[in-house]
């Protein structure tokens, strides 16, 4: 593949139509408001480019996203840590969040390690998620005392149900590679070395069709996300500010800094 350019933390190639984005941080690759925006240009960019069909979203590293970087002191960071140890203005982040959903071309996702909280939203703003055994998807707000942001709330129950977004909101639990595919959260399941490869595979497929089709079709697919995803982080962003003054996430982030078990109070 040729090199596209870089914007910020984020290197792009294209080749025979399919673009890489690629995000630079690892092992962990933890996102500021920043990064998110880096995206969301580099998007724009491939948008306005007819050589450019189809995206692929992918990461450096042992994590695809890990959550938020809670060591980042941006003042103008919106980062709704993932682990809530840094009350940032989320919705800053939350308006670069949206700007990802409202891309025009195809993207398909190449998960090769964790995708954690506010990885997991970034996670579900591509068309097609490709995976692998090692990875992990979890929605831990419950478990530090939050709530859900990133446009979760709209994203996932869509993706994979009510109920199965129910449990994972609820339990705040790790959703391995093979599960991630029996529910839907994921499209393909191979081996990890092979993520990538994979991903470029699906998406050189799709390049393969009318672009003027794919790209209309989708508009009609996915018709109205990027409203229901402002409109989503909208609340999601009330309730977290609302969360945030509470006993119960003081005590979710200081047990995730002591590595332990929450003793939630309710309060």
């Amino acid at each position: 593949m040729a090199a596209y350019g870089t914007f910020g933390d984020i290197g792009v190639e294209l080749d025979s139509h399919v673009a890489v984005v690629e995000i630079q941080r690892p092992p962990h690759n933890f996102f500021n408001m920043a990064l998110i925006a880096s995206i969301a240009e580099a998007f724009d960019a491939l948008d306005a480019d007819d050589n450019c069909r189809v995206l692929v979203l992918a990461a450096q590293g042992k994590s695809f996203c890990a959550g938020a970087d809670f060591n980042a002191n941006d003042p103008n960071d919106g980062s709704a840590d993932s682990d809530g140890s840094q009350p940032l203005r989320a919705g800053h982040l939350y308006q670069q969040a949206v700007r990802l959903f409202s891309s025009k071309k195809p993207i398909v996702g190449a998960i090769q390690g964790a995708a954690i909280g506010g990885g997991l939203g970034l996670a579900l703003v591509p068309d097609f998620r490709v995976t692998c055994a090692e990875a992990r998807f979890s929605a831990n707000f419950t478990r530090l005392g939050f709530h859900p942001g990133f446009g979760l709330t709209e994203t996932l129950p869509a993706l994979i149900g009510q109920q199965n977004a129910a449990l994972m909101f609820y339990t705040s639990r790790r959703v391995k590679g093979e599960e991630a595919v029996q529910m839907g959260l994921a499209d393909l399941l191979v081996a990890q070395d092979e993520v990538r490869e994979k991903a470029i595979e699906l998406a050189a497929e799709m390049a393969a069709s009318s672009p003027l089709g794919v790209m209309e079709t989708r508009a009609t697919v996915r018709a109205g996300l990027p409203a229901r995803v402002s409109a989503a982080t909208d609340h999601e962003l009330d309730v977290q500010e609302r969360l945030r003054e509470t006993e119960d996430f003081a005590e979710g982030v200081k047990a995730v800094s002591e590595r332990r078990i929450p003793n939630f109070k309710g309060r």
